[in-house]
C-alpha cells in the first residue's frame, strides 16, 4: 500500500505535516503548499497509485470517490454555487510532479480556459 519515497503516502501516514482537511477510509486531502487559488486541496487515495496510467479496473470506485470528497468539500467551502475546477494531471509534461494521484480542487477565483 505505501511506496517509501513517495510524498504522499508520508503525509498519508502522518510522517509529514500537512493540512488536512477532510479523510474517511478511501481517501485524505489537504491544503496545497503553493495554492493556485484561495481554495487550493488535494485529494489523494489512502492506496498508492503512481499515475493514471495504472489505475485498475478495482481502481474505478477508488478514483470516483476522490471527485465525490472534492464536491462535498467545495459544498463545504461554499464553491458549488459560483463553480471550481478539478483537475488530475498524469505524467511529467503534464505537470505531474508528485508520483501518487492526486485530484486538485482549484477554486475562490475565476478560471480561465484554455488552461496550462
Amino acid at each position: 500500500m505505501s511506496q517509501t519515497n513517495c510524498l504522499f503516502c508520508k503525509i498519508r501516514d502522518g510522517q509529514i505535516p500537512a493540512r488536512v482537511v477532510y479523510r474517511d477510509d478511501t481517501c485524505m486531502a489537504f491544503e496545497d503548499i503553493n495554492p493556485q487559488a484561495p481554495t487550493h486541496v488535494l485529494f489523494i487515495p489512502l492506496k498508492h497509485i503512481s499515475t493514471v496510467n495504472d489505475v485498475e479496473m478495482d481502481d474505478r470506485q477508488t478514483v470516483g470517490h476522490l471527485y465525490t470528497a472534492a464536491a462535498k468539500v467545495a459544498k463545504e467551502r461554499g464553491h458549488a454555487d459560483k463553480g471550481y475546477r478539478l483537475v488530475m494531471n498524469c505524467n511529467e509534461d503534464a505537470g505531474q510532479t508528485v508520483f501518487h494521484i492526486h485530484l486538485h480542487l482549484v477554486a475562490g477565483r475565476p478560471m480561465g480556459w484554455p488552461p496550462g
